[in-house]
Parts: structure tokens; sequence; C-alpha cells
């Protein structure tokens, strides 16, 4: 494996639900994710970056919840995105996973559309969150602790299922089991490609204000 990769060589683009779901159920702890996605980006080397099962990586990002979004960002809860899947294979440099998430959110901030990003670090994982310090997310503290339920493969499950809060009986007939409470840490990104449509429509009206009087 390379020792560092070179951002020259690797590209982040959009991919199927069918190919990020793929390299979640194989490659992070979690080992699956949800029917629905805004964006499912994926990495990979330049040369080979026409065919989805060449992609090496995947952030996968969702609304949250609005409980989590307005404690995340009251100003806007609705402009509010979370990162709820990030995994690379492990032939990927170790910067790797830092280059797919800087240029995941450029490619979102470009759609100027959503004011703030969240994500988690699973204490229960032992994650620290450190590469989410070292892409300058705002840390904002431990979440409170809430259960985590797997199954007998280390599948997860989490409680909410079509609008609907599964019950521990549920999920236990479903065949995921409590393993115990774990809090999380919390972290958010301010993004800024609102900002600026924003001050280009501020322009666009005072422009037009100023042409008409």
């Amino acid at each position: 494996m390379e020792d560092k990769l070179n951002k020259n060589e690797w590209i982040v683009k959009p991919i199927s639900l069918k190919r990020a779901r793929e390299l979640v159920t194989k490659l992070h702890y979690s080992k699956g994710a949800t029917n629905t996605g805004v964006y499912t980006h994926g990495l990979f080397r330049k040369e080979k970056s026409i065919h989805e099962e060449d992609c090496l990586g995947v952030a996968w990002w969702l609304p949250p919840t609005k409980n989590a979004a307005n404690a995340t960002y009251p100003e806007n809860w609705r402009r509010v995105l979370a990162l709820t899947r990030l995994a690379i294979e492990p032939s990927v440099p170790k910067n790797g996973a830092s280059f797919l998430l800087s240029q995941s959110i450029k490619l979102i901030d470009k759609h100027m559309k959503w004011e703030c990003l969240v994500t988690y670090a699973d204490t229960w994982q032992k994650h620290t969150g450190a590469i989410y310090k070292a892409t300058n997310w705002e840390y904002m503290g431990e979440t409170k602790p809430s259960p985590v339920f797997q199954n007998a493969e280390g599948k997860m499950m989490g409680r909410k299922r079509g609008g609907k809060n599964l019950t521990k009986k549920e999920l236990s007939e479903l065949g995921f089991n409590e393993i115990g409470k774990f809090c999380k840490h919390k972290f958010r990104f301010l993004l800024k490609g609102w900002k600026k449509k924003k001050e280009e429509k501020e322009i666009e009206t005072l422009t037009l204000f100023n042409t008409l009087t």
C-alpha cells in the first residue's frame, strides 16, 4: 500500500445506492445502511473511475431527525445533512478517508442548498473522531448514551424504521439484541455555498431595484 495518497491520482464522484450499500456492508462496522440517501459519493483512482465496481470508498449522506438537526443547527434545522457512513478499502493510502470526506463536502457545497453538516463518532467502537478534527469539523461534545442493537452476524439496526420506533421486543424478534448503551462524539461543519447563493440573490434583487428606479 502507498504511504500517502496523491491527490492528483484520485477522484470523488457520485455512485449508486447499490454500490454504496455493497461497500458499507463489506467495510463498515454497522454492516448495513438505509434504503435512501441524499448523496452517496465514491472514491476512485482516476484511471479506474469509469466502472462502479472500481470504487474504493463511500461517503453516505442523509437528513438527520428533526430533533438531531435542531440540536445541531437551530438557525435552520431543515438545512442540516448528516454523514451516516464513511468507509474505504484497506488498500487505499492512509489519508484516503480524509480526501474522500473533504471532496464529498465540496460536492455538497456546490449545490448551495445545505447550511450545516453533522456526524458522530461511536465510542463503543473506540472512535474519537480524529478524522473530523483533522478536517476542521467543530466538536460539540458527547451525546447521551443510547442503546446499540446487533444481530448474530454483527449487523446493526436502529430503532427507527419506516417512521416508527421499534420496541426492544420487536427488534429482538427480528434478531437484533441490545449490547449496551453508549454515547457518541458529535461534530458539525458549517458550509459556505448557501451564503454565496444568498448574497448573489441579494445582489440580483438590488440590481433589479436600481434598474426599476
